[in-house]
């Protein structure tokens, strides 16, 4: 088990961590940032449920959420916190998409990983601070899962929006701030 050590790594934004796995979430493809990023080398990753980089402190609710949204054929994109071998963390901006065999059976999902904006990440964490709280409620960690999961859609239904739009336009909102101060 790998405990985190409070350090955070940053990789460079022209960098890109990809990965696939199987429909079980088995990884079946590390490119060569995903090894270095998260320490590990290849044949450690391949044949591993993705979830082996896991960070202790990105609540499950985002996953189930993730695995929800994929299960129904969506793509999602998502800020998610991982945790490399040697204890270091990482935030991503996750791209995960389904992938098709050509008769339409689901072969598995491909993920895309860049730098995310450090403002997205700040402006989530509260929102992840939340969720693990109420996780920690729970003894059963599906049942966990399923609450943080609830309370993160119903924060969004509050403010009267819905996961992707949420996303997007919070993304699009740092980036056109980041664009005015580099003016």
């Amino acid at each position: 088990m790998v405990i985190p050590n409070g350090i955070e790594r940053v990789f460079q934004p022209e960098e890109v961590i990809v990965s696939k796995t199987d429909p079980k979430g088995i990884i079946t493809y590390a490119n060569r940032v995903f090894c270095k990023i998260a320490a590990y080398p290849e044949h450690e990753l391949l044949g591993k449920p993705h979830n082996i980089i896991r960070h202790p402190d990105m609540p499950r609710g985002a996953f189930k959420l993730l695995w929800d949204r994929l299960a129904a054929g969506h793509e999602v994109f998502a800020i998610v916190l991982n945790l490399a071998k040697d204890g270091c963390h990482y935030w991503v901006l996750a791209h995960v998409s389904p992938s098709y065999a050509a008769d339409g059976r689901l072969v598995g999902y491909h993920s895309n990983r860049r730098l995310p904006p450090r403002q997205m990440i700040e402006a989530l964490k509260p929102i992840y601070k939340q969720m693990l709280d109420l996780e920690a409620t729970f003894s059963n960690p599906k049942k966990a899962a399923e609450a943080s999961c609830q309370h993160l859609l119903g924060l969004l239904a509050s403010l009267g929006t819905e996961y992707d739009r949420f996303f997007f336009e919070t993304l699009n909102q740092i980036l056109d701030r980041e664009a005015l101060v580099a003016r």
